[in-house]
C-alpha cells in the first residue's frame, strides 16, 4: 500500500481489510469506527525450539543478498512512477500512472479455463463449518481466531493473516471452502477485530463513571500493570503469530497474508523458516510503521517522546480524538470500501457491519493511536525477503491488478528479485482479491500447495505447457457463483524470464503503435 500522510495512512491500511461497494440501501450508524494496530518483532521472538536465526543488521543482510546476484525490493524512490505492461495490453502493471490502465486488449484468443465456484448448499455442495475460538496468550490479552476443517487430519495446515482494520472474518470464504480439505485457521491481530482488551489498559480515574470514560479506554494517566509494555506494533503481531503456531496449531504451516498480514507473514517466515512450509502474499504492503525502531536506530528513537505505549500523552489524546472522529465515521469507512474493490457489485454488507462493530469498542481509538505511533519492525520487508530467499522459504505472489494502494508494481519488484517465485496477476481485482474473487485465489492456492506437497510432481496452476514457467501465460478463469451467475477473471502468470524493463519496452512500443495508427 502507499505510504500516505498520517491522516490517510489509516484508511489506506484499513481499506485493505475491508473492500467492496456499499449498497445504497445500507444503513450507516453514527458510532465511531475502531481499528487497532500491533507491532511485530523478529529477533524478540523466543521459542522453546531453535527454529529461528540470529538477528542480522540491515547492512549484513543486504550484502548477503547482493552476493547472491539478485536485486532486492527497495524503497519507493527506487521505482518512482514506473509502469510495466505485457504484450497483451490488458495485462499492464502500473506504479503510479493511472492512465496505463486503459490500454486496449490485443489478445482475444486467451485460453479459457473453467474452475470450481464456492460451495453452494443449494446444489448439495456444503461448505465447511467455522468455529469461533479464543486463545489466552497473555494476562488480559485474549486472541480471537476462527478455525475450520479440524477433522482433516491428513491435510496441510493453513494460517490466514488479515490486513489492517479487519480480522478473521475477512477470510470467511477461504475457511468455508478450503476447510473442506485442509485444516484452516484465521486470527485477529491484537488490537484489531475481536482481539481487543476486555479491560481498560489506562483508565482515567478523574472521569470514572462519566460517559466519556465509558466510550474511550486508554486515555487515563497511568497504565495497568498488564499494559505497561503493550504497544500494538508489527513486532508484537509477529510474536503473536509465533506463539499461536507453536501453542495452537502445533506444526509447520502455510501462511497466507493480505496487505499488513502479508508483511507480518514474511517477517515471521524470515525468523522461523522451519515452522513455515510456504508464504502466499496477497497484495502485501511492503512497509509498515512511521517511527524508528529502538533496536535499529537507538539514538533516533530516543529523540521521540512517545512510541505507542500506554498511557497516551495528553497532546496525542487531543490529536487522536480529532482524527478518530473523522476516520471512524461510517461514511468514511464506506468510501474506503468503494476504493479497494475493482468490482463494485461485490457484496460487502457483512464486512462493513463487522468493521463498525469493532469501532464501537471502547478501546478502539487508543488502540488506533498505539498503532499509528508504534515503531517500525526490527526487519524491513526487504530484509525479510532476503532471509526467506537465503533459507529457501517458498513464496507465492497473488496480486489484484486494480489495487489503488499496493499496485502490482510492488509484486513485480519481488518477482524481479526472486525470478523463480510464482507471480499471478488477477484482473479485475483490487486490494483484497481473496474476498473479491475468492474462487480464483482458492483455486490458485490449492494448486500451489499441491505443487509443493508433491515436490513438483504436479505443475503450478495454469502451467500446462513447459515453456509457460519461463515465459509466462495469460488465461481466462471462468466460474459460476451462487445463484447461477457466470463470472470470468483474467489471470496472468509471470515466468522466470520476466524482465520489468522488457515490460516497459513492450508498453512503449504498444503506445507508439497506437499513436501511429491514430494519425493514419
Amino acid at each position: 500500500m502507499e505510504l500516505l500522510p498520517f491522516y490517510n495512512s489509516f484508511p489506506c491500511h484499513f481499506g485493505c481489510l475491508v473492500s467492496k461497494q456499499i449498497p445504497s440501501n445500507l444503513s450507516l450508524t453514527s458510532k465511531p469506527f475502531l481499528l487497532c494496530k500491533t507491532e511485530f518483532m523478529c529477533s524478540g521472538i523466543k521459542s522453546s525450539r531453535n527454529f529461528g536465526i540470529p538477528h542480522q543488521d540491515s547492512s549484513k543482510s543486504e550484502k548477503l543478498f547482493q552476493r547472491s546476484g539478485h536485486r532486492l525490493l527497495s524503497l519507493p524512490q527506487a521505482f518512482p512512477n514506473s509502469a510495466a505492461t505485457t504484450t497483451d495490453a490488458d495485462s499492464h502493471v502500473t506504479g503510479g500512472d493511472a492512465g496505463l490502465r486503459n490500454i486496449p486488449r490485443q489478445d482475444d484468443d486467451v485460453i479459457k479455463v473453467k474452475i470450481p465456484g464456492l460451495p453452494d448448499e443449494s446444489n448439495g455442495n456444503y461448505s465447511s463449518p467455522i468455529n469461533s475460538c479464543f486463545w489466552e496468550w497473555k494476562p488480559k490479552l485474549s486472541v480471537h481466531y476462527d478455525k475450520s476443517g479440524s477433522e482433516n487430519l491428513g491435510g496441510p495446515a493453513l494460517l490466514f493473516l488479515p490486513g489492517f482494520g479487519v480480522g478473521s472474518f475477512h477470510y470467511e470464504k477461504q475457511l468455508k471452502d478450503l476447510g473442506r480439505h485442509y485444516r484452516v485457521w484465521a486470527l485477529d491481530f491484537l488490537g484489531q477485530g475481536m482481539s481487543l482488551p476486555s479491560e481498560d489498559p489506562a483508565p482515567d480515574k478523574h472521569t470514572s463513571g462519566s460517559g466519556e470514560s465509558d466510550m474511550f479506554w486508554g486515555f487515563g494517566q497511568e497504565s495497568e500493570p498488564w499494559a505497561k509494555e503493550l504497544v500494538y506494533s508489527a513486532d508484537l503481531w509477529t510474536d503473536q503469530v509465533h506463539h499461536f503456531i507453536e501453542q495452537v496449531i502445533g506444526e509447520p504451516v502455510y501462511i497466507v497474508g493480505n496487505s499488513l498480514g502479508g508483511y507480518v507473514a514474511l517477517s515471521y517466515a524470515a525468523c522461523n523458516p522451519k515452522l513455515v512450509k510456504g508464504v502466499t502474499l496477497l497484495n502485501a504492503t511492503p512497509f509498515w510503521g512511521f517511527l524508528p525502531n529502538s533496536t535499529r536506530s537507538p539514538r533516533l528513537s530516543k529523540i521521540l517522546p512517545w512510541a505507542g505505549t500506554f498511557p497516551l500523552p495528553p497532546s496525542v489524546i487531543k490529536l487522536i480524538k480529532f482524527v478518530w472522529h473523522k476516520i471512524s465515521d461510517p461514511s468514511s469507512i464506506a468510501e474506503i470500501l468503494k476504493q479497494v474493490y475493482a468490482d463494485h457489485s461485490t457484496n460487502v454488507d457483512k464486512v462493513f457491519s463487522r468493521i463498525i462493530e469493532t469501532t464501537e469498542h471502547p478501546a478502539a481509538a487508543a488502540s488506533f493511536a498505539s498503532i499509528m505511533f508504534a515503531p517500525q519492525g526490527q526487519l524491513s520487508f526487504r530484509e525479510a525477503l532476503t532471509r526467506c530467499q537465503l533459507q529457501s522459504v517458498p513464496i507465492c505472489l497473488m496480486y489484484g491488478k486494480e489495487d489503488p494502494w499496493v499496485q502490482p508494481a510492488w509484486g513485480l519488484r519481488v518477482k524481479s528479485a526472486l525470478p523463480e517465485t510464482p507471480y499471478y496477476e488477477i484482473s479485475p481485482a483490487g486490494h483484497c482479491p481473496h474476498d473479491e474473487v475468492p474462487e480464483v485465489v482458492n483455486y490458485l492456492l490449492r494448486g500451489w500447495i499441491k505443487n509443493l506437497e508433491s515436490q513438483g510432481s504436479f505443475a503450478l496452476p495454469l502451467l500446462d505447457e513447459p515453456q509457460s514457467e519461463e515465459y509466462g501465460v495469460s488465461k481466462e478463469l471462468e466460474y459460476t457463483r451462487e445463484g447461477g451467475s457466470e463470472k470470468s477473471v483474467r489471470v496472468r502468470f509471470f515466468g522466470s524470464k520476466f524482465s520489468i524493463w522488457d515490460e516497459i519496452s513492450s508498453f512503449l512500443k504498444s503506445r507508439i503503435a497506437n499513436l501511429q495508427m491514430s494519425f493514419r
